[in-house]
């Protein structure tokens, strides 16, 4: 009489898995993990908080009518500018884009329908290959972002002849770590990062010998230029997953199920 076949383990068993993202953006994550026999653990590399001057923000609100295209770089860009819209009615005419399909289902959410962004990779370089933002010229465009943040977009539509405007919408602030050595001294196997803050961010508050640490993870990362930069800090062990959540833990399971 056959035997039936002994039950397969599951495929991220024993593994330890720390997420990166900002605090309430872990979760489905977190649970597509555990799913898969692995243990989560949530420690956000970027912190978001709100503007202490939302003055200029809504200095520019008040003038949305004036834009013909609005660009949101991230889910918290969305998240937060909507947030301190606190209802005011979008101008009907402003069309939407941003650079993820995170952010893309944020909008959609929020009731937009034609939102333009890249099907695959998740950043600027993606969004100005599209064909929607190849003529620019003469069109005046709103960037939603944090404080500070990456010059490309805007600097590239610019190049093609656009006026833009940026209007920070939120600050991000470096968490201090507290209590991640003793969560790293019992070990980890991997770390998914989403952006390349994050992953500097994350260095700095691991402390001495961060590298060192790290290195003995594999990292998982949304895109090429995160990989770049772990490259360049001597992080050779990187995964390129993909920004969506299904794609993070697909990569886990894959890597940790011996398909290397």
């Amino acid at each position: 009489m056959t035997q039936p076949a002994a039950p397969r383990a599951a495929p991220l068993a024993g593994k330890r898995i720390v997420i990166t993202r900002p605090a309430g953006q872990s979760e489905q994550l977190a649970r597509l993990l555990r799913e898969a026999g692995g243990e989560p653990l949530v420690v956000p590399a970027i912190e978001i908080r709100p503007l202490e001057d939302p003055a200029p923000f809504h200095a520019l609100a008040r003038r949305l009518a004036d834009f013909d295209l609005a660009i949101f770089v991230s889910r918290n860009a969305v998240r937060s500018a909507f947030g301190m819209l606190s209802g005011r009615p979008w101008p009907p005419r402003l069309k939407v884009a941003t650079v993820g399909q995170g952010s893309r289902e944020e909008l959609q959410r929020l009731g937009f329908a034609d939102v333009v962004a890249p099907a695959a990779q998740s950043d600027s370089e993606a969004l100005l290959a599209l064909p929607a933002l190849a003529d620019v010229k003469g069109r005046h465009i709103v960037i939603f972002r944090g404080d500070g943040g990456r010059q490309l977009l805007g600097d590239e539509l610019g190049k093609r002849g656009a006026s833009v405007e940026y209007a920070t919408c939120y600050r991000r602030v470096r968490p201090s770590g507290a209590g991640l050595a003793a969560l790293w001294a019992r070990g980890v196997d991997a770390v998914a990062f989403s952006s390349a803050e994050g992953l500097a961010n994350f260095i700095e508050m691991l402390g001495e010998g961060a590298v060192a640490k790290l290195a003995s993870a594999a990292l998982f990362v949304p895109h090429e230029r995160v990989a770049r930069e772990a490259g360049r800090r001597g992080l050779q062990r990187t995964v390129i997953a993909g920004p969506r959540d299904a794609e993070v833990a697909a990569a886990l399971v894959a890597y940790f199920g011996g398909a290397r």
